[in-house]
Order: structure tokens, then C-alpha cells, then sequence
């Protein structure tokens, strides 16, 4: 997939997030900016409360930003009503951490995929909407009939395919993976990644790729930010990162990183 277009796909700019309540005010992200283009994956590699879950929902305006830009394809998505950014809303999408949890387990498979298509107007009429349902449950790996079950029926591998099949049903460009896999066994990561990987490659999808996972980085990633403190300290591809990094921080999460003997 060509990844060579300079324009950016997101475009994010001195982003900063504010919490405030009775104690005062939490400054969670500190002028943070990246880039993220067409078909690429950016990782936003952190411990845990360094603010990169703050910072993944900040840029799809599920969390108001205090200051900064986030523009989408040029438009500037900061400061939209809500109204406004519903246009937006299908071409940016998000696959959380727990697949359990952000699934309604009252809801067949069917339901759950319908369930935004139908909000989003993606589809012509139920007829087609069914068909593409068919068409990307088979992407992700699970047969048909899996429509006509609940969550429940599922493994947590499965239910993470349904979690990604419920965010590719509206047609996304960009999706934000808050620590998709770190719920999982180990080789089910595997397939999980795998299939992220092979699913960019075939829609031209790009990932803001939330994780601690240093693994995962050198897997999937082609530009990396790493952040602490709610700031980003290092940022640049994933072999510059990986192979030298310069700051302090990212040293020690890399001397941290189990070694075979």
C-alpha cells in the first residue's frame, strides 16, 4: 500500500487535555503533535497514565481538548458541534482494550455491526447492509452465522474480531487501537496483529496504535511517539526509535523489554 502522499490523513497540533474537579485541575496531555498519513501506522507508546488513551480519544473529539488542533483530512474537527463532526464519525473509528466490555452483550453480532451503519448511513438499504455484513465478518476471520449470536458465544480472540468488524462496518479510514491485544493470550496477540496488518494492506487503513507493548511497535508500527508525563519525548520511525533511541525514558522502556537468553 503506498504510504508515499506527504498529506496527513490526521494532523495533530500542540494538543493539550485538561481535567478539571474538586482538587483542581489534571493536566493529562501537554502539547502533544503528530501526523499520521494514508495506510500508515503511528504508535503512541507510553506506561500506563502517560496519557495516550487521553490522547486517542482527544483526536476523535470523544474527549474535548482543552487547546490545540486535530484536523482530518485538512478540516479542523476541534470546536465542532456535535452535529458537525456526526459527518466525521464513520471515517474515524476506535477498537478498545476489554472487546467484552464494549460490546452489548444484549445485542447479536448482526445488531452490533448494523447498529452504527444504520446511525451513520452507511449502506443503501437493509439488503446491502446484510451483504456487508457477510463481507466483513468474513474479513476478520469469522463465519457467517457468527450474525446471529451474542457476545457471550465468543472467545476473547473472537469477541476482539468483532470489535474490529463492528468498526470496519462504517467504512473507516482511521482507526485508533487503545491496547487491542493486551487482554488476550499470548498467540491469540499474534492473530489479532496479524490481522490488523493484513487488513491495512488490503483497505489502505491507517492506525493511531495505543500500547506499552514494545513488541507490538516493531511489529506493526512505521512511525513511533512515545510519551510520559502526558508529553511526548521521542518521536521518528520505528527502526530510528527502536534501534537509537535518544531519550532517557525510552531507553529504559526498551532495557525493560524481556531478552531471550
Amino acid at each position: 500500500m503506498d504510504r508515499t502522499n506527504d498529506t496527513p490523513l490526521m494532523a495533530v497540533d500542540d494538543l493539550s487535555v485538561d481535567f478539571r474537579s474538586g482538587d483542581g485541575v489534571t493536566h493529562a496531555v501537554r502539547h502533544v503533535s503528530f501526523d499520521i498519513k494514508k495506510a500508515e501506522t503511528v504508535a503512541l507508546v507510553g506506561e500506563s497514565g502517560s496519557g495516550k488513551t487521553t490522547v486517542g480519544k482527544a483526536i476523535l473529539q470523544l474527549i474535548r481538548p482543552t487547546a490545540g488542533s486535530v484536523r482530518y483530512a485538512g478540516e479542523e474537527l476541534t470546536g465542532l458541534a456535535r452535529a458537525a463532526l456526526k459527518p466525521h464519525r464513520a471515517r474515524m473509528q476506535i477498537v478498545f482494550q476489554d472487546p467484552y466490555a464494549s460490546l452489548n452483550p444484549r445485542m447479536r453480532v448482526a445488531d452490533i455491526l448494523l447498529e452504527g451503519m444504520r446511525s451513520l448511513g452507511v449502506g443503501h438499504d437493509e439488503a446491502a447492509r446484510a451483504r456487508r455484513i457477510d463481507g466483513i465478518l468474513e474479513q476478520v476471520g469469522l463465519p457467517a452465522a457468527a450474525k446471529g449470536r451474542y457476545p457471550h458465544e465468543f472467545s476473547g480472540g473472537q469477541r476482539q474480531r468483532i470489535a474490529i468488524a463492528r468498526a470496519l462496518a462504517v467504512e473507516p479510514r482511521l482507526i485508533v487501537c487503545d491496547e487491542p491485544t493486551s487482554a488476550l493470550d499470548v498467540s491469540v496477540q499474534a492473530q489479532i496483529l496479524n490481522l490488523l496488518k493484513s487488513l491495512q494492506e488490503r483497505l489502505g487503513l491507517a492506525y493511531l496504535f495505543i500500547t506499552h507493548n514494545l513488541a507490538v511497535v516493531e511489529y506493526l508500527a512505521h512511525e513511533v511517539a512515545v510519551m510520559t508525563a502526558g508529553r511526548i519525548v521521542e518521536q521518528g520511525t520505528a527502526e530510528q526509535v527502536l534501534r537509537a533511541p535518544r531519550h532517557a525514558y525510552t531507553q529504559a522502556l526498551l532495557a525493560a523489554v524481556p531478552k531471550a537468553d
